[in-house]
């Protein structure tokens, strides 16, 4: 499988990232090793993960998906053969307060975060250790309307990345990303790191798919010349480019037929969008959800595409997405089903 650069990084990655957010809860340990075997047996060298997987997170399955993984690890001896990419995450205003007392993006936080998924992970170091969100309030997770809260306290960004630097040199990780960032926040980093000798951000993981682009405006052009590449994740909708829901269908076992909670993908507008890609894939003889894959492997800003299944058949086919070229008309179709609906979930 082709490989990208990392960022400045000299790590080349492969152009599909196999995602983990169902292990533990929609997927089980073995399970979870067959996809582990067989994505690297296909050439995807990127794993992503996070502290607080699988989602939705609950406390009962904190760590579960970073404690599958140090299992796979152990077993097959292989930990040199991945980039393996993690996760802190920080201020939940309310909603996580299971772990660290009510997490949040500080040196304390950050050094216990680090430990625990080393811990569990069973390994000495992690290639690609990214800040999951932003610790104040700012627009993400789908939001808009932002307004400036004057009140807001974050904590500085200069101290994540110089709790960053110190895990560098220590060699617990190895490369610094963010994800679900505004163009502020990963310009912000930049500059911190350029003038402090801080380490630079290798990565922004950020949804992207064909129903929220909202990555083009602004997050591209950084990417671009900045050479922070993205990992682009929810390149399905929560599988609802696949157009398994299409209609009021409810797929037993599917991520929105288990989970109510998740209607980012479900509106009305959404609903209808998909419609018409899910229509241009078939009247091409293309599967939608690979379709849909391609479309985002190939922008020229994504670094990597992070995939996920929880089942080999999808696993098998979201993988084989990587070889699929989009010509110009199919494009053009795309471009146009996104001017007459722009970004239905944003």
């Amino acid at each position: 499988m082709d490989q990208r650069p990392l960022g400045q990084t000299g790590i080349n990655v492969s152009k599909i990232c196999l995602g983990t957010m169902t292990w533990g809860e929609q997927n089980t340990q073995d399970e979870a090793f067959e996809q582990l075997d067989y994505a690297l047996d296909q050439g995807i060298n990127f794993i992503d993960t996070a502290e607080m997987y699988p989602v939705p997170p609950m406390e009962a399955t904190y760590g579960a998906t970073e404690t599958i993984i140090g299992n796979w690890f152990n077993q097959r001896g292989n930990r040199d053969q991945v980039i393996l990419a993690s996760k802190v995450f920080g201020r939940a205003d309310g909603w996580i307060t299971w772990t660290r007392g009510g997490p949040r993006v500080n040196r304390q936080h950050i050094v216990q975060a680090i430990e625990d998924s080393l811990r569990r992970l069973q390994t000495d170091y992690i290639d690609l250790y990214q800040i999951h969100w932003p610790d104040r309030k700012t627009n993400y997770f789908g939001e808009l309307g932002y307004v400036h809260d004057p009140d807001d306290q974050p904590h500085p960004l200069d101290e994540a990345l110089e709790t960053m630097n110190d895990l560098v040199a220590a060699g617990k990780i190895r490369h610094v990303g963010v994800s679900n960032e505004t163009p502020w926040g990963v310009m912000k980093y930049l500059a911190l790191s350029e003038s402090g000798d801080l380490p630079r951000i290798a990565s922004i993981q950020n949804p992207y798919s064909l129903l929220n682009r909202s990555f083009e405006v602004g997050l591209a052009e950084i990417a671009h010349r900045e050479q922070v590449g993205l990992l682009a994740y929810s390149p399905l909708a929560f599988g609802t480019l696949s157009g398994k829901y299409l209609g009021g269908q409810k797929p037993d076992g599917a991520r929105l037929t288990l989970f109510a909670r998740f209607t980012r993908y479900t509106n009305p507008r959404a609903e209808a969008a998909t419609e018409k890609y899910v229509e241009i894939a078939r009247r091409h003889g293309l599967d939608p959800a690979q379709m849909a894959l391609a479309f985002v492997t190939g922008r020229p800003f994504v670094t990597s595409n992070i995939i996920g299944a929880t089942s080999m058949d999808q696993l098998r086919a979201n993988i084989a997405s990587a070889d699929l070229e989009l010509g110009d008309e199919l494009l053009d179709e795309l471009n146009r089903v996104q001017d007459d609906n722009p970004n239905p979930s944003p």
